[in-house]
């Protein structure tokens, strides 16, 4: 096992993060900014109105995204399972 083949492994697992982190980001941030807007726009000043929203966003995401994710996360632990004899030797 060679220093590329380690940065190799690394770029896939960051990857894969990135992958399964993406859409719930994005979605979180995409409601932040309107709620962000609304607030400015009516200047309601409330703490709790910024986080609620992003919250139930979130999980709204993690029930329509998460059997996606949870593919994507199985299929590269399986990659890594079949290919571990070429991490030990």
């Amino acid at each position: 096992m060679n220093g590329e083949f380690v940065i190799s492994l690394a770029q896939q697992g960051i990857y894969t993060v990135l992958m399964i982190t993406g859409p719930l980001l994005l979605l979180a941030l995409v409601v932040g900014l309107v709620v962000s807007i609304f607030q400015a726009t009516t200047q309601i000043q409330e703490q709790t109105l910024a986080f609620i929203p992003k919250i139930v966003a979130v999980l709204v995401g993690l029930v329509f995204f998460g059997p996606w994710m949870l593919t994507r996360m199985v299929e590269f632990t399986a990659n890594i399972f079949q290919n571990l004899n070429q991490f030990v030797g």
